[in-house]
Parts: C-alpha cells; sequence; structure tokens
C-alpha cells in the first residue's frame, strides 16, 4: 500500500485563484475522460458519448446512491463488448454493465465507463421447445423472452415486477426472483450456461459439471480447500442472495460455474449471452386470497401452506392496498376480504377442477379470517395488478412522505418470518419512521421503502441499516433476497458472514478480476451505505438565472403551492428547495421504460419512438436533478435541461402513470418559463404559444385566410416563418365559429336556456330543466364548430338548459405549454370571472376538448391553490361521458333521454392523452360500450400533441409516435370502421399522416339522436 500523503491547505487563496484551480480540474478531467472515449471509439460504432447531459441520466439507477460515470457506451455487438473491455483493462479504467438501470441497490451506477446494454444487445437469439431453453443477449427485456417463448406453451420463471423493463442481464447480475420464485426458483436456478468475459480478459462459457473449473486457475483449489465453510455459511436458505452464491460451486451442487456467477453484479464477469432453462406456462392458475389481522399473523401461515406447492404466495398490507386505492381509484382494488393483512396464494392442476380442489384444500388448511378464490379472469388479475401498482406506489408512505429503498429487500427462512416482521415493524417504530411491507412470503423475502430523513444526512440510514442487519442476521437470514447487495448492503456483509466466509469471497473475486475494475465498491471491499447518496448532495442552490424554483411537493406535485410568496412574477414555483424536492421525487423505477409492444402505452411517447434515456422521463429527471444540484448542470436554463426536454411532448401520462407521480409536463413549462422570462421567445412560442389569439383574428376573415393557405408554397412559408415543419398543413379556421353560430341564431335552435350574458342563478332552471355550461374552448370554437354544435344537439336532447356564457374563457393550454405562465395565469384569471359564478352555483361545466378540460381539473389548481373559484370550477367540468353518466349530473329519468343506441358503431377510439393522465377514459369507454359500439380503445399518444408535433425539429418524432399505436390502428380498419377521437390535436394528426377523418364522440351520439336529419 503506497505511504499515505500529506495535504496541505493553503489559508490565503483568493476566490479567483480557487476558481482558476477548479477550472484546472475540470480541464484535466475533461481531458481524461476524451482520452479514454477516443480509444474506445477505434474499437466500437455504438455511440460513446462523455455529454454532460449523458453523464447525468446515467448518474443514478433506482437507487439512492449517484456516482457519475466518465463514458457511456453503447456497443452494438458482443465483439464490440470484448474490445470495449480490452481496452477498459489495457487502461484500468472501471466499467459498469448496465441494463434497464432499474437496481435499487446501486448495482448498475459506477465511476469510469458504464456499458448500456439495453439498446443494441436485446434479442432473443433462440427458442428451443424440445429442450425448454432460450439463448438471449444480455440486454433482453424479460417480457420480450416471454413473449418468445409463449407460442411454445413456455416461459422464464422468476418475473419480477420489473419485468416490462428488466433485462435478463441485469436480473442474472442481481439474481432476482419475483412472485414466482417459490414454484420456479431464482434466475441462479433457471440458468444454464453463460457466455462472459472476466475482468482478466478471458472470454468462457460458463456451465455446470466441470470440477476442475478449467476455465478460472485456481478455482477448485479454492473450492476444494474451503469446503468446510461453503457448506456451513452459504445457501442456508433459498433467498440468500447476498455476498457470492458459493454454494453452487460445490461438487453435490454439480459444480456450477454458470449459477454461482448469477448475482455477483458485474463483479466478476461481465455477461455476453445466456441459455435459460423455461418452464410451462401453468394451464389453469387459480389465486387464493387468505385475510388475516395483520401482516405477521399472515406470515405465521406460510410454513404451512408451503406443503401445498403453490405456485407464488405473496404479502399485502392494508396500508398498501390503501396507498393503492387513492393513486388509482376506488375502482382499482376488488373487494378483498376481511382483514387488514393478506396472503395471495396462486395454485396450479392440469384442469380448472384440480386448480380449485388445491385452492378449497389451502383454505381448509390456513388460519385465516377470511377467503376468497378467484379463478384465471378479471378479478384475479385485478388482484394482481394491485401486488404490481404497490411494488411503485410503495415509495410513498401513507402521509405522503417520500420513502427510499435500502432495506427494501431483506429475506428470512419462511418459518421465521412472522416474528422477523414484529420485530422490524418495532425497530422503525424506535426510530420513528415508516414504511409499506410486501413481498415474496413463500420464501421469507420482505420489500419495503421506508421514509428516513434523506435530504440532509445519511446518519439515520447509515444507523438504522446497522441495527436492520443485526436483526436479520439473528433470524438467519440474507440482506438480500433478490435485489443483490449494490452500494447499499455490501459493507454490512460482516454482520451476515464470518471473517473467513468474507476472506473468501475476496479471494473468489481476485480469481476473476485482480485489479478491481469491474463494478468496484460493490460486494468485496465496498463502499459505506452512506457514500455517494444522492438525496443528501442534492442541497437546493440558488438559481443562476436569479429567478427561484417553486414547491413541486405533496402528494400531488404541484398541489396547493403557487402562492406568490413576494415572487415578482408567476411561475409553477418559487422556492427552490422545494424544486429540488419535485424532481428529486423520480427515484429510478422505470415505469417510463416499459416495454409496451403490443399493448400500447401513454407514458414517454418519445421514447417509444428512439429508445434513448433522453427521451424517457427517469432520464429528464436525473438531468433536471443534476441542474437543481448545480454540480454537474449549470441550472434550469442550462442547454443540456433544453436538450432533455426537447422531445417531451407534454402529454402529461407521467403525472398518472409514474408511481411517484412525476408531472414532467409541468416541470417543462417551469423550465421554459425560467429561460426565457423577460427574453426574446422561439418564433414558435408567438405563433402556436398564442393561437387562441390568431384564431380568433382568422375569424374575421376565415374564407380568405383559407383560400390563400390551400396554396401549398404560401403556406409552407408562413409555417416556416412561424418555426413549424413545412411538411404539415395549416389547419383550415372556421368559417362560422361556433360563438357567432349561437349569437345568431341560438333562439331559432329550439334551445331553451339562458340569454348570452344573463348572469348564473339557480342549477336548475324556471321551466324544471338542470342548467349545463356548455364551455367552449378555443380549439372548439374557431376550428372545430361542429363540436359544440353537436354538444347543444345532446344536451337539449337530454333535457338540459344549455348556458353559453357571453364572455369567451381561454384555459391558456397553449401559453402553458411553452412556458408562458405569465399569460396563462391572465387567462385563467379571467376565465374564473367567467366560469366561477356558474360553478360556484352548482351548474355543472361541460368541456369539450380534453387538453383544455385537463387543465381546468388539474393546471388550474396547481396555478391558484387558494382562489375557491378555481376549486368550484375544477369540481364542476365534466366529460360529456362523465356528465351523462354520473348520478349527480345524469339526465332524470323523466327527462325522456334514452343513451342512442350505437350498436352500428364499430370503431378505432383514440384517447387524448391528457383526458388519459386527468380524467380517465373509463367513463367514454363504458358509455360506448353499453350503448351497443364495438370499438378499439388505442393505448398511446397520437404523436401531435398540442404544439408538439408542429415545431420545427419534431416532424420525425412525432410519426414515429404515431406509429406505435394510431397508424397501423388507421391502416388496418375495416370497411365503415369510423375514427373517434375528442382531441382536435388528435384528429389532425389522423387527418394529415393518413387522410382519415375523425369524430368526437358527441359527434357520433348527435347523428344517432331519433331527431338528427
Amino acid at each position: 500500500m503506497p505511504a499515505p500523503t500529506t495535504t496541505t491547505q493553503t489559508p490565503d487563496r483568493t476566490d479567483a485563484e480557487l476558481a482558476a484551480a477548479r477550472r484546472e480540474a475540470e480541464r484535466a478531467a475533461a481531458e481524461a475522460r476524451e482520452a479514454v472515449a477516443t480509444a474506445l471509439r477505434t474499437v466500437v460504432t455504438g455511440d460513446v458519448d462523455t455529454s454532460t447531459r449523458r453523464r447525468a441520466e446515467y448518474s443514478t439507477d433506482a437507487s439512492n446512491y449517484r456516482v457519475v460515470p466518465d463514458v457511456v457506451v453503447f456497443p452494438r455487438s458482443t465483439d464490440e463488448v470484448v474490445r470495449a473491455l480490452d481496452v477498459l483493462r489495457e487502461l484500468k479504467v472501471p466499467v459498469t454493465a448496465r441494463g434497464a438501470g432499474t437496481s435499487v441497490a446501486g448495482n448498475s451506477v459506477g465511476t469510469g465507463v458504464v456499458l448500456d446494454f439495453s439498446k443494441h444487445l436485446g434479442a432473443v437469439l433462440e427458442v428451443d421447445p424440445d429442450a425448454g431453453t432460450a439463448v438471449v443477449e444480455p440486454g433482453t427485456i424479460m417480457s420480450t423472452l416471454q413473449k418468445a417463448a409463449a407460442p411454445h406453451g413456455l416461459r422464464f420463471g422468476p418475473d419480477p415486477s420489473t419485468q416490462n423493463r428488466a433485462t435478463l442481464g441485469g436480473m442474472i447480475g442481481n439474481n432476482a426472483c419475483g412472485p414466482h420464485a417459490v414454484a420456479y426458483g431464482r434466475t441462479a436456478d433457471n440458468v444454464v450456461e453463460l457466455d462472459v468475459v472476466d475482468g482478466r480478459g478471458r472470454r468462457f462459457t460458463a456451465g455446470a459439471g466441470d470440477p476442475t473449473f478449467a476455465a478460472v486457475p485456481g478455482l477448485a483449489e479454492l473450492v476444494r480447500e474451503n469446503l468446510a465453510l461453503i457448506r456451513t455459511e452459504f445457501g442456508r436458505f433459498g433467498r440468500q442472495v447476498s455476498g457470492y452464491s458459493l454454494e453452487h460451486l460445490l461438487p453435490e451442487n454439480g459444480s456450477d460455474l454458470a449459477k454461482a456467477l448469477v448475482g455477483t453484479e458485474g463483479t466478476l464477469v461481465t455477461v455476453l449471452g445466456a441459455t435459460l432453462r423455461l418452464v410451462p406456462t401453468p394451464s389453469a392458475p387459480t389465486l387464493v386470497v387468505l385475510g388475516y389481522p395483520d401482516m405477521p399473523a399472515a406470515a405465521d401461515d406460510v410454513p404451512a401452506l408451503l406443503s401445498h406447492d403453490p405456485l407464488a404466495i405473496e404479502g399485502l398490507d392494508a396500508r398498501l392496498v390503501d396507498v393503492v386505492r387513492r393513486a388509482n381509484g376506488d375502482a382499482s382494488v376488488p373487494p378483498l376480504p376481511y382483514g387488514a393483512g393478506w396472503l395471495m396464494i396462486e395454485v396450479g392442476g392440469a384442469t380448472q377442477e384440480q386448480a380449485l380442489e388445491r385452492a378449497e384444500l389451502i383454505v381448509e388448511m390456513s388460519s385465516a379470517i377470511s377467503s376468497e378464490i378467484l379463478p384465471a379472469g378479471p378479478a384475479a388479475t385485478a388482484m394482481w395488478q394491485i401486488r404490481a401498482d404497490g411494488a411503485g406506489l410503495a415509495g410513498r408512505t401513507p402521509a405522503g412522505e417520500q420513502a427510499w429503498p435500502g432495506w427494501e429487500d431483506s429475506a428470512v427462512p419462511p418459518e421465521r418470518l412472522g416474528d422477523y416482521l414484529r420485530d422490524l415493524e418495532a425497530l422503525m417504530g424506535r426510530y420513528g419512521v415508516d414504511g409499506l411491507p410486501y413481498g415474496h412470503f413463500g420464501d421469507g423475502c420482505v420489500h419495503l421503502r421506508i421514509d428516513l430523513p434523506l435530504e440532509t444526512s445519511g446518519s439515520v440510514l447509515r444507523t438504522f441499516m446497522l441495527e436492520a442487519a443485526e436483526l436479520v442476521a439473528k433470524y438467519g437470514g440474507s440482506l438480500s433476497g433478490e435485489h443483490g447487495d449494490g452500494r447499499a448492503r455490501s459493507e454490512l456483509l460482516p454482520l451476515m458472514y464470518s471473517p473467513e466466509a468474507i476472506a473468501l469471497m475476496e479471494k473468489f473475486k481476485a480469481l476473476f478480476d485482480p485489479e478491481d475494475v469491474l463494478n468496484p465498491g460493490v460486494v468485496v471491499r465496498p463502499r459505506g451505505v452512506d457514500d455517494d447518496l444522492r438525496r443528501p448532495a442534492a442541497q437546493a442552490v440558488p438559481s443562476r438565472s436569479g429567478v427561484g424554483a417553486r414547491g413541486l411537493a405533496g402528494p400531488t406535485p404541484l398541489r396547493g403551492i403557487a402562492k406568490k410568496a413576494g415572487y415578482a412574477g408567476f411561475s409553477f414555483a418559487h422556492d427552490h428547495h422545494d424544486m429540488t424536492t419535485a424532481v428529486h421525487r423520480c427515484v429510478g423505477v422505470g415505469k417510463c421504460r416499459a416495454d409496451t409492444s403490443g399493448s400500447g402505452g401513454f407514458m414517454c411517447p418519445s421514447y417509444r419512438a428512439t429508445k434513448d434515456e433522453k427521451d424517457v422521463t427517469r432520464g429528464r429527471a436525473r438531468v433536471l436533478q443534476e441542474a437543481v444540484n448545480g454540480t454537474l448542470v449549470g441550472g434550469l436554463t442550462a442547454p443540456e435541461v433544453h436538450e432533455s426536454l426537447d422531445l417531451c411532448l407534454s402529454c402529461k401520462a407521467c403525472s398518472s402513470d409514474c408511481p411517484a407521480g412525476v408531472d414532467m409536463a409541468q416541470y417543462k413549462s417551469e423550465v421554459l418559463y425560467r429561460t426565457y422570462k423577460g427574453k426574446l421567445r422561439p418564433v414558435d412560442h408567438y405563433a402556436l404559444g398564442w393561437l387562441p389569439r390568431w384564431a380568433r383574428l382568422a375569424g374575421t376573415m376565415p374564407r380568405f385566410l383559407n383560400r390563400v393557405l390551400r396554396v401549398r408554397p404560401i403556406a409552407k412559408a408562413v409555417l416556416w416563418a412561424g418555426g413549424m415543419d413545412t411538411r404539415r398543413q395549416v389547419p383550415e379556421f372556421a368559417e362560422v365559429p361556433f360563438r357567432t353560430w349561437w349569437r345568431r341564431g341560438a333562439a331559432t335552435h329550439g334551445v331553451p336556456g339562458l340569454a348570452l350574458g344573463q348572469e348564473p342563478g339557480r342549477p336548475v332552471s324556471p321551466g324544471g330543466r338542470p342548467r349545463v355550461v356548455l364551455w367552449t374552448d378555443s380549439f372548439s370554437d374557431t376550428l372545430s364548430p361542429s363540436v359544440p354544435q353537436a354538444a347543444v344537439r345532446v344536451l337539449t336532447a337530454a333535457g338540459y338548459d344549455v348556458v353559453v356564457p357571453d364572455k369567451q374563457a381561454c384555459c391558456g393550454l397553449t401559453w402553458i405549454s411553452t412556458g408562458q405562465l405569465d399569460g396563462a395565469r391572465k387567462r385563467l384569471s379571467s376565465l374564473l370571472s367567467v366560469l366561477g359564478p356558474y360553478a360556484v352555483n352548482g351548474i355543472p361545466i361541460l368541456g369539450l376538448e380534453p387538453s383544455c378540460t385537463a387543465v381546468l381539473r388539474s393546471d388550474l389548481l396547481d396555478l391558484f391553490p387558494d382562489d375557491p373559484r378555481a376549486h368550484a370550477v375544477a369540481g364542476a367540468t365534466r366529460t360529456l361521458a362523465e356528465l351523462l353518466t354520473s348520478p349527480d349530473t345524469a339526465p332524470s329519468a323523466d327527462s325522456g333521454w334514452s343513451m342512442p343506441d350505437l350498436s352500428d358503431l364499430t370503431a378505432v377510439v383514440q384517447p387524448h392523452c391528457h383526458q388519459h393522465s386527468v380524467m380517465g377514459f373509463a367513463a367514454d369507454e363504458a358509455l360506448l360500450r353499453s350503448a351497443g359500439a364495438t370499438i378499439r380503445v388505442l393505448a398511446g399518444c397520437c404523436g401531435l400533441a398540442g404544439n408538439f408535433g408542429m415545431q420545427r425539429g419534431h416532424y420525425d418524432v412525432s410519426v414515429a409516435v404515431a406509429e406505435n399505436a394510431l397508424l397501423p390502428a388507421l391502416r388496418s380498419r375495416g370497411d365503415g370502421e369510423a375514427f373517434v377521437a375528442d382531441g382536435f390535436s388528435c384528429r389532425t394528426q389522423a387527418l394529415q399522416l393518413e387522410g382519415v377523418e375523425g369524430k368526437a364522440l358527441v359527434e357520433i351520439l348527435a347523428e344517432r339522436l331519433p331527431t338528427a336529419k
């Protein structure tokens, strides 16, 4: 070991000298990074990226830790991986292999170089149904393998909750398990062979049956000399995942080097490929739900139930169920048996009858206080969805506090699980912390995120983890049951293993990686549990723009935080500390990266098109975290932030689909606001951000403008001048806007209602008909007047008095999406003066354009949290389907209304992203189906997303997003199959890209009214 060096502090260095020293250090570090990158580019054709933005994106995973890499590499082949490793080994540069980056223990972050296998190395190379095996590349998403194996009646056994984004390489690294490990074992139990390169540069195939371990000189001797130690300390129970699983090297266990390398977290070898065992898919799975007084009581029952060969035994706590219910609505939680803790037990059988017999036997043998048996079907699926949603929502405590990983993966022998849970709850009580326990109780594995105070220090984390590790060791358990040790638990291994076992693991590591270049700081010679923590290092710093950021904390990201507090100007935020809290809500679970191919998905539509971490909510959040930190990215106005947010469509899907509730659309608005406050903006901010203003102006001469803009060269010139893509078309302006139509002929339309400008009064008109305010947003008024006209006919037929306020009420949507928040507030303030009196008098407000309706239901409250009119308007605003079907607003029984018969309608239906995210589409879908329509409801953004698809530079991505769901569905329509979309942007995208005209739901209903001509 080299002699320690002494650093002498010079007390008289000036600020200028210190700044110069920092600049010199940064310059030297940049040169070193570029030297490594240059060497890698000679052997790798994939991207080799040293940019600040990219390094920020890969600085953390789903854990508490932040380690900024020097270079991120995206190899295109396994040969490129081998060549890159050769270069890095020669340069003695640390390397960390990474898949989806969903590690909650800090296994996939590191200094030096990060190799991302997920972008180019994700193929299933072979499925052999006869042998029951599959060969995969390390970046293969687990759900991709399941889809490839399913036609053969096969599946990969382990199935963690992250299976639709987790890669097989990452699962091999961590020895992942999932609910069905009770039946199928851990990843290690399902690995046949591994194609690997070790830290010495040796490439070999690791398998079983060779007690000489010829590929690794010295390994046979190490095993032979430590047989007793391995037999007594390793592999004591099924979920002993912490440390290295040396028990697989024993001769009685088949001298299986492949299985021993599983769970080594990239510290010994880099996996290039794997041959995996597949198992038959259960033919008749049946779910048993057992209720208990509490979670420990449920755990006490597990050992007796394991004798019935269950496929899974999962534990659920009432607190977790309540969090799911609050987050996703009452409909998301089916009726549960009585109790405060539950076991979900899946059993199989050759037939449904056999499975039911097993289920009934389990109920009979259990000590549960209540039970329910659910055959495969919607009810069982809904129960499993609670478990799946809970895995993400457990990041918040019942009180809404941020809960952190670290002690989220402990495991004990199942027969000791109940007592362990009681002691663990007592430990949390002593620390005054809370969390939502759940897990794989059949294996004794407990998942639990805890609201430890990480905002300023890791000291409480450290002391809690030390006591928790001592507790799990007392019960003969493992620090980790499937997530690996990583940076979170490696330092604690001496509390679980003897000094001799720790020394043996160090020798094992040295045989493969003597220079410690593979994922250093993990398992052997570990970093401390409180080293490199992300949140304590993210203290708020003053904004470089001089504009503070404002509170984005709370159960809803921006709810109740729009007070000015002396801040000149208006934004979604004005306190930088709370801005820091907001962006750190993203803990990296990676649901935004989920593979939704075949089923669609709304969240992160640009990522669906590019498959680049830059374009996913998590990657953007990481850059924002570095921006508010200020140490890597220079503030929220930095170019890295704008590059990261450029392809964000502001679809708001993350606000509902992200388990942490990140609302990237609002963050983007805030960034744009700060960047351009008081400055000249990009021209498209004026052209598209002020669209309602231009549309009203166009309404003075619509025929002339439409005629002129049909001349393509002129239209292209206008588009180019407005910062828009010239491949787009300018939508036609209505020759007669709706409000003009209403003023001209309301009395002749057979519409009983208030005269324009009449003050609102009672919810019911003097004639006894309930009143409804028909709010005509700018899009419906000037671009699609047929939609509000149809609404007038439907509402009148349904027995409502239609109220159209005299004054226009703009929601400021386009101002919000372009970050012109002062302008948005001005328009919303005016809107409140128009719609507020109706709302406070209990008169419902019908919104027609989903994106505008969503502003009234969400952004309005965030921008005016203390204005009672805002809460009244948000509470009164309804979609058409909500209005017609909600008990408090539906047509009365004596109105004579009956829903039009839609049995002749077969349609492709495109929900608007903002409706999906804010209001939900369930009411619309239920209305269509109950009326007899045959529909295909798409799950995915249309790609236009307001101004995004019109802006120059976004066209190709906009089209690629549309190819995820919309365009293929339109091309595959049958004869006479309609296209239904309430969103103006959705209809515009379909028309411009595929020539398909769409109709809003209200137009469909109006056409089928008995009096419709």
